[in-house]
């Protein structure tokens, strides 16, 4: 059944390429675009050092420290003081990137991060405010609640959901190994890196011309239109919606609600991320839907 669904999956995108070559190749540029305008110089140097300080050893001591003023309120380790960071500050997936990578170094429990995964990988607060706020709604005023808006409820979610647990990290207790910076970790982070967004990239072009496929479809109820493409992916979607000219009381929830749930896009490079850790992703996507959700209220109490 699902290599069937996979098969009409690749022919339908096949056909469309052959069908509306332009329009595929504006889509596809599109995503190139965002992928070497916005994604390129943020997350590739951020990539690369994350690597290089989770290897190295260089984090531990650092995330020891910062763990303390927060084990009482967080029910997380030392070790995911950095993702749950990260996730927060350079948007998704480096989040999940970052909690695969101490699961798989071993420095993370599994069970912490499947847990924590779901909450730390989140839209980045540089494209919340540059290309939402500012290109989308020309609200550019909104940061400080829209942030509210979408960095609370996946927080929420994770602190209800595991305010009875304490997790520690495997190396808690055990003597400290002094870091160890060498050519090889740098080498290593590098390729990791340009692997990483090689990805990003393939993911964003693909899941781009999916978007411009769904724009084509003939649906008469615009807002259904802007709801597939929104999901579908969320840089599309966004422009999508805001070229409709909804009133700016239906316009802002819908774009909180596209981007606390990150679109199938980034359910895709998440799932691509956290493979090798061995991590489900169906706790992501409820996590994610049920954030989509109380995102969507919330900027719905606030414009209303």
């Amino acid at each position: 059944m699902k290599k069937s669904i996979y098969a009409i999956f690749a022919i339908a995108f096949l056909l469309y390429i052959l069908v509306f070559p332009q329009e595929a190749v504006q889509a596809a540029a599109l995503g190139l675009g965002l992928w070497q305008e916005k994604l390129l110089p943020t997350l590739l140097p951020f990539s690369i050092l994350s690597y290089i300080l989770i290897h190295a050893g260089i984090l531990d001591g650092l995330a020891r420290t910062l763990h303390r003023p927060l084990r009482n309120i967080l029910p997380i380790s030392s070790a995911g003081v950095f993702p749950l960071a990260a996730g927060m500050l350079f948007g998704f997936p480096m989040g999940s990137k970052i909690t695969a990578e101490l699961v798989e170094s071993e420095k993370m429990t599994l069970e912490e991060g499947q847990r924590l995964y779901c909450a730390c990988n989140n839209i980045s607060p540089m494209f919340i405010s540059s290309f939402i706020l500012n290109d989308c709604l020309g609200r550019p005023g909104l940061r400080l609640p829209t942030y509210f808006i979408l960095y609370a409820p996946p927080l929420a979610l994770y602190m209800l959901q595991n305010w009875n647990r304490r997790f520690s990290s495997p190396l808690e207790g055990t003597q400290k190994k002094p870091a160890s910076m060498n050519f090889q970790i740098i080498d290593a982070g590098i390729m990791n890196g340009f692997e990483t967004l090689a990805k990003l990239g393939g993911y964003i072009v693909m899941f781009a011309i999916l978007a411009q496929m769904a724009a084509l479809l003939p649906l008469k109820a615009p807002l259904a239109k802007c709801l597939l493409i929104g999901f579908t992916e969320i840089t599309n979607g966004a422009a999508y919606t805001a070229r409709q000219g909804l009133d700016f009381q239906t316009a802002y929830p819908l774009l909180m609600a596209y981007a606390a749930f990150g679109g199938l896009s980034g359910l895709a490079q998440t799932s691509s991320m956290v493979k090798n850790a061995g991590f489900s992703i169906l706790p992501y996507i409820w996590t994610k839907a049920l954030s989509a959700m109380l995102s969507f209220a919330l900027a719905s109490l606030y414009v209303s």
